[in-house]
């Protein structure tokens, strides 16, 4: 008789991806500028800490807040006791707010149809079990975040069928994509019940034109099937073209009394945009209140502490704090997202051209030895052990084509990162001298005595889906 669940010891969890296998090299080896100059720097980490001073300074000056204060008086026992799983109302409406002033008010949202959830992978992983059944579809234009094969499908046993894009149009999402993918699930017996986009893109950086979103109404109308609008990263649009809802499309559209008005659904998250994923703020905002109804039901299972809402509330309520913030933050990714390309290009790398995102999409397909995924796998290796960086590769993101990486910008000092391109100008001069085959020698060494193992999600940074 077995002992476990199919669950427990079904291998579908991807923790076997390069993508969490670089975290785990990482951690044997961690770069520190002091303690560890030689160690692995980490590039593979969606993290904002470019904002924590405006941060800090808001929570300096409003002690109340931090210390759990209404008017001077202690609320902790207030915020101790149990709170229902509809969250605080205060903390939806400075939310849904935040949520209007990031898109610029052309769009507002309504408190009563948000869902609080821990995070956005509690957010996407509730909403695989209230639209799909188990064994049903959702259609992901490629290159996705490596998460989603554990957000999506781990627990709720949805399949992903790919929606594949290419870099002869910037990945852009086209028709015939879209119909190839669904003609694929029908191949396999799978049925479709939706489309994932996440805009602004991850792992791409660009944000989703009008044209591609007016193109994902149109198909799921025909379809009769939902869409799900990934925009935790709506704040970080940092240069043209600006960010642009799909509510915002919908709304334009004069969708609102429509079915296809419920069948789209935005996720969102204050990892991003606020730089706060331990925090583990996320939400699902649906016109369908069937959906808002079973979400709220389910989240009782993930959800946000009554102190973390408290807190947030305050800050997201003060307008001079959100405008500034936004603003300021926007030029801090601009500039680093500017340092990143510009150090890149300076050692004859290139990067898709981005708006938004903690990352950049850098083309290194001129330094494979071929054009295959096993050539990507050898020059990933080269860049982890011997160059000492852990970034993405392609095909962790479903890639369909080898040689691209995410390479992530902001979560580490300007610093940290100039000694990151100082080490891939050092790695790609060396590649391209007549002089590099003991180089070479060495890495095939360093592959055959390096073994990974399976991913270990340690206790110290178990953050989920904050590497995203």
């Amino acid at each position: 008789m077995k002992m476990l669940s199919r669950k427990a010891t079904f291998n579908s969890h991807g923790q076997d991806s390069e993508y969490f296998l670089g975290w785990e090299e990482y951690e044997k080896n961690s770069y520190h500028e002091v303690e560890n100059p030689n160690g692995i720097i980490q590039m593979g980490l969606a993290e904002n800490q470019l904002s924590f001073d405006i941060l800090e300074s808001w929570l300096k000056q409003n002690p109340d807040a931090a210390g759990f204060k209404r008017d001077g008086e202690s609320i902790f026992r207030e915020l101790a006791l149990f709170q229902d799983y509809h969250g605080l109302p205060a903390f939806k409406k400075a939310l849904v707010e935040f949520m209007s002033e990031i898109r610029g008010n052309k769009v507002s949202f309504d408190q009563n149809k948000l869902v609080l959830t821990a995070g956005a992978t509690s957010a996407n992983e509730t909403l695989m079990f209230c639209l799909p059944d188990p064994g049903e579809a959702f259609l992901l234009p490629t290159p996705y975040y490596p998460g989603f094969d554990r957000d999506l499908k781990w627990r709720t046993e949805v399949e992903i069928v790919p929606i594949h894009c290419f870099s002869s149009n910037g990945f852009q999402i086209t028709e015939s994509a879209l119909e190839e993918a669904y003609l694929q699930a029908q191949k396999r017996n799978l049925r479709v019940k939706g489309v994932l986009i996440t805009n602004p893109s991850n792992p791409l950086g660009t944000t989703t034109s009008r044209d591609e979103l007016n193109l994902l109404v149109d198909f799921i109308t025909a379809k009769g099937i939902h869409l799900i609008s990934d925009e935790i990263y709506s704040g970080t649009v940092f240069d043209t073209p600006g960010f642009i809802s799909i509510m915002e499309v919908l709304m334009d559209r004069n969708y609102m009394d429509t079915e296809v008005w419920k069948r789209v659904h935005i996720v969102y998250s204050l990892s991003k945009d606020l730089g706060l994923p331990g925090f583990r703020v996320g939400a699902i905002y649906s016109n369908d209140g069937a959906v808002v109804s079973a979400a709220t039901k389910m989240s009782s299972f993930g959800l946000v502490s009554s102190q973390t809402q408290y807190l947030l509330s305050a800050m997201l309520s003060d307008q001079k704090f959100t405008k500034n913030y936004i603003s300021e933050n926007h030029k801090r990714l601009n500039k680093r997202h500017q340092m990143l390309v510009s150090g890149l290009r300076n050692t004859g790398i290139d990067c898709l051209q981005s708006n938004a995102g903690l990352f950049c999409w850098v083309d290194m397909r001129h330094l494979l030895s071929s054009n295959t995924f096993e050539a990507e796998m050898e020059l990933w290796k080269k860049i982890l052990y011997d160059v000492r960086l852990n970034i993405s590769p392609g095909s962790s993101c479903h890639c369909t084509e080898p040689g691209w990486f995410r390479v992530c910008f902001a979560n580490m000092s300007e610093d940290t990162l100039n000694l990151a391109l100082e080490r891939i100008k050092a790695f790609v001069e060396s590649s391209s001298s007549p002089n590099n085959n003991q180089s070479r020698n060495q890495c095939n060494k360093n592959q055959r005595r390096k073994s990974f193992t399976k991913w270990v999600f340690r206790s110290f940074r178990d953050r989920e889906a904050s590497e995203r």
